[in-house]
């Protein structure tokens, strides 16, 4: 997810008008942060499922994988109105990504 989402990043900036609608926007710290975690906790939680016990890990990955589902749902409802295919194509796989993660950690062996 966390490579789809730095590949969705830097098409957003060959968008034609992408620098200028940027210019526009108001991006405080809070925003920051939130955009930094968007690409940390991914990474996190790809090591995390290699060191962590089954049922932690099981865990985690259904909270984290349930919580990025969601707001991936609503990225990609945010960039329906833009119709640009690659960006639909680029965040509807980071739906079917952690779709598949919450699906595998539900499906688990108890």
């Amino acid at each position: 997810m966390a490579v789809a989402m730095s590949t969705h990043s830097i098409l957003f900036f060959m968008e034609p008008g992408a620098i200028e609608e940027i210019k526009e926007m108001i991006i405080g710290p809070g925003m920051m942060l939130f955009m930094a975690l968007f690409w940390l906790v991914p990474l996190v939680m790809a090591f995390l499922s290699l060191t962590l016990k089954d049922i932690t890990n099981q865990r985690a990955n259904l909270v984290m994988g349930g919580v990025f589902t969601i707001l991936n749902i609503v990225h990609l409802f945010e960039h329906l109105a833009q119709q640009s295919f690659h960006q639909l194509l680029i965040v509807g796989s980071t739906v079917v990504a952690t779709t598949l993660i919450v699906w595998y950690a539900w499906k688990w062996p108890k």
